[in-house]
């Protein structure tokens, strides 16, 4: 490998490959060519090079300040606080070796707040400046479980007041409202005011809203991105802290005018991302400069170290979900129509902001390859992720950082760039030293008498001047003879110079190619016969090197078109590919049957199908489950949900899931997937419960039942006995006609009773009577 390029010096033999070593012993290699002197360093010793003549410079790192990273952040002076371990290296880096350097970043606790609320006050608005009144005591009281080091400001916005975004006719100067019934009084419209700069006196702030009245502008976009440049880039009027957290509650009902917009009015100046507050702290250029782009707003955020929250209505919620993806540090969260809601929209946000840690790269040099590799709290390194989500308060993250030089820059160019999390005042600045020289190239001597007075000698080699050629400088252009020849052939029978050069005294001279360079002992090599994709060299992620793809860091394959970052393969719950697959040159590969989308989250016949929008039921539309508890429903969960009142099943792409809930009642609903690639649940609007029983009816039945039992037993016994009296007076009887029949028919048997008749005359109570008695 090392000596198979047209090296001619030391510092070509070491951007070959970092492996390549290079000996500078004026007697090594004689009767060689002069590309033996590169090679492995283990093969120079073995060839007789001394270990003091070899060049062979390794990557290093220095740390310059690495303080201990900080538990708490209140109670501390502004700069003790630490968040990122180390804060200072210095990278001495040989061109194609990686060398990796490690980081760690904490979520501090008590860490001081600094919130700015931004509000829409055009006319759809005015229910919600009625609810904000006391926002500030409430926030402040919820807050304060948080942070003992709470600050809030407030600002508003309408829109440019030019046409066609406002009225704009005199009638319309003073009260925008004239002649609208619904609302007939309004103050003139503005761009952007500044009213409550950053205070811990909260009851500031609900005096300051009371005050505020809405305004009125005629197209339905805001000019919300204006106040949120100037919030973000006016500090000073502001009074953000630079040992603070910065969040900036961005509430409105519409969506943004953006760059090119204000053409329609006739703005052609872009945005110059400057502070524009005059003294009446409102935005002086508002009629002057066009709306900033996405690009510039995002680059102020950063610069400036601000969480920006997205407090919209529901129907924009995707359009403002859009632009978090292209605006770093930044979430959405649903806002009620009468912003109801607001408080538990900012702790939410909050909560989701510092669960979470991302790294940036600021002044990336373009010749240094950077790759991340992040260990979050389960201690899984992750390859290609630079983020680390779903974490508390006091949580450390790892994260081992790979850098590669892939040239040399220009000598005296100083390299520096920045590693910071998203919205942290704290960062690692890191410097880097190319090692492009070789060290004998100090002591080089011009005109060497080694070199017959014609070059310079350096490094153990002779540097010809123009016309000569040879080891020693010893021969002239155009020289040639037998034996020269024959040490230009690779092989016998081969050509000459591989037929791509010519022979000169021993060496070949190779020709010049519009392609590119053609090199080597033989003229055998070329930096352009490589693979290609999609008609790029090496997929412009790579150089070529003799027929060979040399890849940068983070790329492989044999035209390097395949990528080794595997962010884009992580899913919304964190998993790579969902767990349903394989993170392949950047993309993810499904492996389990039925499973698609760009990270393999969808799969309506997996097994977990039901398991995994399960939790999405319960959060979204009941606010219960695991995933209302880690307020992470609104990131993981975005699919549609449609609620019925009777659940169908006829749809055969639909699967039903039914699960039980905590009181015993069955959910269920169906999971499909749309044309046009969005998940689908249509859910019931409420569990399927089984009735309970009525008490009186269960105790009148209980007690019917007792008695009903009774009366049959009673039946039951009173029928025995009848049956068994009847029996027993039947056999009397027979016993009794027996005895009857006995005493007639016995001669012997005299009756016991004789009967006499007796006259008598008495007198009872005066009355007298005449009988007869009849004495037994």
């Amino acid at each position: 490998m090392c000596m198979s390029g047209s090296t001619t010096s030391c510092e070509e033999c070491l951007l070959i490959h970092p492996s390549c070593a290079w000996c500078a012993q004026e007697d090594f290699g004689r009767g060689r060519t002069l590309t033996s002197r590169c090679d492995f360093i283990q093969n120079l010793q073995k060839r007789g090079c001394d270990v003091q003549f070899i060049e062979y410079p390794k990557s290093s790192i220095s740390i310059l300040q690495s303080r201990p990273l900080s538990s708490k952040g209140s109670g501390w002076t502004p700069y003790d606080v630490v968040q990122i371990m180390p804060q200072q290296i210095s990278l001495s880096l040989r061109p194609g070796e990686q060398t990796w350097f490690g980081l760690q970043v904490r979520q501090v606790e008590d860490y001081p707040v600094d919130l700015y609320y931004l509000m829409d006050l055009s006319l759809s608005m005015k229910d919600d400046l009625h609810t904000i009144r006391n926002l500030g005591t409430k926030l402040a009281q919820e807050m304060g479980k948080l942070t003992s080091n709470f600050r809030l400001g407030f600002g508003s916005f309408v829109d440019k007041n030019v046409s066609p975004f406002s009225y704009t006719a005199p009638k319309y100067h003073e009260n925008p409202c004239n002649g609208y019934k619904a609302f007939p009084n309004c103050v003139p419209t503005f761009g952007f005011r500044h009213i409550l700069s950053l205070t811990d006196k909260v009851d500031r702030f609900n005096e300051e809203v009371q005050k505020q009245m809405v305004s009125r502008n005629r197209d339905a976009p805001e000019g919300g991105f204006d106040a949120i440049l100037q919030a973000a880039v006016c500090k000073s009027k502001i009074g953000w802290r630079k040992e603070a957290y910065h969040l900036l509650v961005f509430a409105t009902d519409d969506v943004p005018h953006l760059a090119l917009d204000g053409r329609l009015g006739g703005l052609v100046q872009p945005h110059d991302g400057q502070c524009h507050l005059n003294e009446n702290n409102e935005y002086s250029a508002s009629n002057k400069m066009d709306y900033p782009s996405l690009a510039l707003l995002g680059e102020k955020l950063a610069e400036n170290n601000i969480f920006l929250i997205f407090a919209v209505t529901k129907r924009l919620y995707v359009i403002y979900k859009n632009f978090t993806a292209l605006i770093p540090g930044t979430t959405v969260e649903i806002l009620d129509q009468d912003s109801k809601n607001v408080i538990q929209l900012i702790i939410a946000a909050y909560s989701n902001i510092r669960s979470k840690v991302e790294l940036t790269v600021w002044d990336h040099p373009e010749d240094l390859s950077l790759s991340f590799t992040a260990t979050c709290q389960d201690g899984q390194p992750l390859p290609g992720l630079r983020k680390c989500a779903d974490l508390k308060i006091g949580d450390t993250v790892s994260f081992n950082v790979s850098v590669e030089a892939r040239s040399c820059p220009p000598r005296g160019t100083d390299q520096t760039f920045t590693i910071k999390p998203v919205g942290f005042k704290d960062r690692l600045e890191v410097t880097v030293d190319y090692m492009c020289d070789c060290g004998c190239t100090q002591t080089a001597q011009t005109n060497s008498s080694i070199c017959s007075s014609i070059g310079t000698y350096n490094c153990g080699t002779c540097h010809c001047e123009p016309g000569y050629l040879g080891a020693h400088c010893e021969c002239q252009e155009g020289e040639a003879s037998s034996m020269y020849l024959s040490a230009c052939r690779e092989a016998e029978g081969k050509q000459i110079c591989s037929g791509r050069g010519e022979c000169s005294c021993n060496q070949c001279l190779c020709y010049e190619s519009e392609f590119g360079k053609i090199y080597g002992t033989f003229c055998e090599c070329d930096d352009f016969s490589c693979a290609r994709h999609k008609g790029i060299l090496c997929s412009g992620h790579g150089e070529c090197h003799c027929g060979e793809c040399k890849c940068h860091a983070g790329y492989i394959g044999d035209n390097c078109n395949c990528s080794t970052e595997t962010s884009s393969c992580i899913s919304d719950d964190g998993q790579m590919c969902s767990g349903r697959g394989n993170c392949v040159c950047g993309r993810c590969h499904c492996t389990e049957p039925g499973a698609f989308g760009d990270t393999c989250e969808k799969c309506p016949t997996c097994p977990d199908a039901c398991g995994t929008k399960r939790e999405c039921i319960e959060c979204r539309l009941f606010n219960s489950g695991r995933l209302a508890d880690n307020q992470t429903c609104q990131r993981l969960c975005k699919d549609k949900i449609i609620t019925v009142e009777t659940l169908k099943t006829e749809d055969p792409g639909a699967v039903l899931c039914l699960y039980k809930t905590d009181n015993d009642c069955v959910m269920k609903f169906t999971y499909s997937e749309h044309a046009s690639g969005q998940s689908i649940l249509t859910a019931l609007k409420e569990p399927e419960c089984a009735s309970g029983p009525d008490a009186l009816t269960v105790l009148l039945a209980v007690v019917g039942s007792i008695l009903l039992v009774g009366v049959v037993l009673l039946a039951a016994w009173k029928l025995v006995i009848t049956i068994h009296d009847r029996r027993e007076f039947a056999r009397f009887q027979n016993a009794r006609s027996r005895a009857r029949y006995e005493m007639a028919s016995n001669p012997l048997y005299k009756q016991p009773v004789s009967t006499h008749f007796v006259e008598t005359d008495f007198n009872m109570y005066g009355k007298s009577y005449n009988g007869g008695w009849t004495l037994d």
